[in-house]
């Protein structure tokens, strides 16, 4: 059985009788780790992708995960890292790499002529003292993958979209961040965390 693929995935294949495709796109694409040239491109041009992770027990969780342009760093042709900005605190998605380091990215370019798409699958690991935090302005940490699938995916089904405004609260050296009025709310604001800018911005 190729690496890619279990049981489950075999089953179907055969059902619908595309076990002999599903081989070539493997020996194709699947079985490349590493991250070439226009992969490299397309990641660092992205402003947002899809987190996908699970705990010890396989419960998974599906996180959007967004910043400027080139947010995502493409260290080597094995790794890549990301911030993990301010968020609300319940850390499901990282807290699942704690318990199980396997992680998918899912990039999505929704607004060129030609929209595209690219997984990247591999072993992620997190560190707050990573030496690129000081770059990423009120990074909490940064989570770096090292890669185990590179593959682009069919676009077919991709919708065509118009970016209207990047969000106003990715955080930049140049300003101050706003603070999301959910923070504000009386269910939220006398539980959150010491020195959250939220505390510390209260009457902004």
């Amino acid at each position: 059985m190729s690496s890619s693929y279990h049981e489950g995935a075999r089953a179907l294949q055969k059902q619908f009788d595309s076990r002999r495709l599903a081989d070539r796109l493997d020996e194709k694409f699947l079985s490349r780790p590493l991250i070439d040239t226009d992969a490299r491109a397309f990641i660092e041009r992205m402003d947002m992708f899809f987190l996908a992770t699970a705990d010890a027990e396989g419960r998974p969780q599906c996180s959007y995960k967004g910043g400027d342009p080139g947010f995502v760093r493409v260290l080597d042709e094995r790794t890549i890292a990301f911030p993990n900005y301010d968020g609300n605190g319940m850390y499901l998605s990282l807290g699942n790499v704690l318990d199980n380091p396997h992680v998918g990215l899912l990039f999505i370019d929704f607004t060129s002529v030609r929209p595209s798409r690219l997984r990247l699958n591999g072993i992620a690991s997190i560190n707050e003292s990573d030496r690129l935090i000081d770059e990423y302005p009120a990074a909490q940490l940064i989570v770096r993958v090292r890669a185990t699938q590179v593959f682009p995916n069919c676009p077919r089904y991709i919708h065509r979209m118009e970016l209207i405004e990047r969000s106003r609260f990715v955080p930049r050296a140049d300003r101050d961040t706003p603070v999301p009025e959910w923070k504000r709310s009386t269910w939220a604001c006398d539980v959150l965390p010491q020195g959250d800018p939220a505390l510390v911005n209260r009457f902004r």
